[in-house]
């Protein structure tokens, strides 16, 4: 039979163990809180970045609104469109030449 200052110790070892358990890997643990940690700092990245590419959206959106500069450039550059009196040039590389045996 054991004795009741050896079965403290028992007692004792066990919780400590548990608790251990429960500081490093439990859902409240050390290690699911750095996790966590690093997927709050990849989202912050990601958020900032949405945030510039908003920002600059947002801010073509109110020179297209206000500015028939902006959409003149928009027009130029993505439908090709010139004025009366321009020549418009464009200029085509020619794929490489294949090589044969």
């Amino acid at each position: 039979m054991l004795d009741p200052g050896r079965w403290l110790r028992y007692a004792l070892l066990l919780i400590i163990v548990m608790l251990g358990y429960a500081l490093t890997l439990g859902k409240g643990g050390w290690l699911h809180i750095r996790a966590l940690d690093q997927q709050i700092a990849a989202q912050k990245t990601t958020n900032q970045e949405l945030q510039k590419r908003n920002e600059a959206l947002s801010a073509e959106v109110q020179d297209l609104r206000k500015g028939s500069d902006a959409l003149e450039e928009r027009a130029r550059v993505d439908l090709g469109m010139v004025r009366q009196g321009e020549t418009y040039y464009r200029l085509v590389e020619s794929p490489p030449k294949a090589k044969t045996p």
